[in-house]
């Protein structure tokens, strides 16, 4: 099987494997929720070597907990390692959050303040994960509901400045950016403007919950038509890279996340012509 990433593919769900086992539908790849296959063996494995006889993967995790204060919890990330190994994903990719402390786990995906000082931190403990798998990690913004007085620079600075540092690659996600943006009130325009365009890998849609005074990244809903703008204002930043649909909650039958695929397919393309034509 060959691991070429590209076009718009979907996160692996279990309540689709035998959907995706009996139809072989027509997706170019599939994103593989880690954490969910760190038991060894049984059920969840089976699927996973079946489905990735047939179609390119992608590794996304939750746990590492990049910016603990806590070091780097060594048994989750040699078996990642050997996952990998294993499976062969085309890349990994990370939160830049915390969700860990010690003996602690929230299960939460927790924000951190943008400063100078928690960025080395971060490169530092991103440096640490690539040195062990042997090759970069791709970190992910993450969406958030408060901010920090300690910050010293806006958010796209501190992605930025964290990729330079670790050498790491982004995983810029849309709605992410629109969450947050709606919630603290900053340009989501800014903000795919700042990013480092050559260090974008993979971008990420999903759908979130207006629950009146804020956005939750429910990743419940299919994408709004604000997120669907803003990823093309992100590809004609970027560039056509590989986009994954997201839906974690509410899972609906696998033709709807076809669907959804189809439409960034489709917004993929025009904005390729049109950037093609402007050239």
């Amino acid at each position: 099987m060959q691991n070429r990433i590209e076009g718009v593919g979907l996160g692996l769900r279990s309540c689709h494997y035998q959907h995706i086992l009996s139809h072989k539908p027509r997706v170019p790849w599939f994103e593989v929720m880690t954490d969910n296959y760190m038991g060894a063996g049984g059920q969840p494995h089976q699927y996973l070597e079946q489905i990735r006889q047939r179609y390119p993967v992608t590794f996304h995790g939750v746990g590492l907990s990049l910016g603990s204060a806590a070091p780097l919890n060594k048994e989750y990330l040699h078996r990642l390692k050997e996952l990998v190994d294993i499976y062969q994903p085309a890349w990994v990719s990370e939160h830049l959050c915390w969700c860990a402390s010690d003996e602690y786990n929230s299960h939460e995906l927790l924000p951190l303040p943008y400063t100078e000082l928690c960025a080395r931190h971060l490169a530092e403990r991103i440096d640490q994960v690539q040195n062990c798998l042997g090759q970069r990690l791709v970190v992910e913004n993450l969406s958030s509901y408060v901010t920090f007085a300690e910050s010293e620079m806006s958010e796209w600075e501190f992605v930025s400045l964290i990729c330079q540092l670790a050498d790491c690659d982004l995983l810029l996600d849309v709605n992410n950016v629109y969450v947050s943006a709606t919630n603290h009130g900053f340009s989501a325009a800014d903000y795919i403007s700042g990013v480092p365009a050559k260090r974008v890998r993979e971008i990420h849609l999903a759908g979130f919950e207006d629950q009146g005074d804020l956005l939750l990244d429910s990743h419940s809903r299919p994408v709004y038509d604000a997120v669907w703008d803003l990823y093309r204002q992100a590809l004609e930043r970027v560039g056509p890279v590989p986009t994954l649909i997201e839906w974690d909650n509410d899972i609906p039958g696998f033709e709807v996340l076809e669907a959804e695929a189809e439409k960034a397919r489709a917004i993929a393309a025009q904005t390729a012509g049109e950037v093609s034509c402007a050239g």
